[in-house]
């Protein structure tokens, strides 16, 4: 098995984070019935390492605000873009986008689709 990650990372506001975790629990349930193996997502912690910039640096995000890091992980890349296809077809997820006060803003947020290396 090859495997493919979609991987992402965004600010939130703080004040919005049991919002967007119950938006994030109905979303990774219609990525997984769309073919993904998993779906996680993670709340900043530590986000210093001397000598590095860090994910706060990188996505400017402010005070009132936390970060969210997730990965998306498929069989393979031909399995993610079916997934893609299909999700962006689903009525649910633009549904849930358009209804939901999260305070999720897709322009903000660095994603990438990566290879298996290791």
């Amino acid at each position: 098995m090859s495997q493919y990650v979609d991987g992402f990372v965004f600010p939130l506001p703080r004040e919005k984070l049991n919002e967007y975790k119950q938006l994030a629990q109905e979303v990774a349930e219609i990525w997984k019935e769309h073919g993904a193996l998993d779906y996680r997502e993670y709340i900043e912690d530590d986000m210093e390492l001397a000598g590095t910039a860090s994910f706060n640096d990188v996505i400017s995000s402010s005070a009132g605000e936390v970060l969210i890091f997730g990965w998306v992980q498929f069989a393979s890349r031909e399995a993610r873009d079916q997934a893609n296809r299909k999700i962006t077809d689903d009525p649910r997820v633009a549904e849930l986008m358009a209804s939901s006060n999260a305070g999720f803003d897709a322009e903000r947020m660095a994603y990438g689709g990566f290879k298996r290396l290791l």
